[in-house]
């Protein structure tokens, strides 16, 4: 088994979307009660977003107008 600072160099250069999965599958391996069905649903609803995104069929947001619209909202 590599160091930890081996293992976050190597996480680093994968893709941005396998990244969002190695933290959701760390994220899960630190959880008490795991509801795996949900969670795995939620994995399969942010890949498949990420391949619309990918693909051209959606258009993403940057977070700082995703943020600013929902403080519009909730004042």
């Amino acid at each position: 088994m590599g160091s930890l600072r081996n293992i976050e160099k190597d996480a680093y250069q994968l893709p941005e979307h396998e990244r969002a999965i190695l933290a959701l599958n760390l994220i899960r391996s630190l959880e008490k009660e795991e509801d795996s069905d949900t969670t795995d649903l939620w994995i399969e609803e942010a890949e498949r977003r990420y391949q619309e995104l990918k693909q051209g069929k959606i258009k993403g947001k940057p977070a700082k107008q995703v943020f600013q619209d929902v403080r519009e909202r909730i004042q």
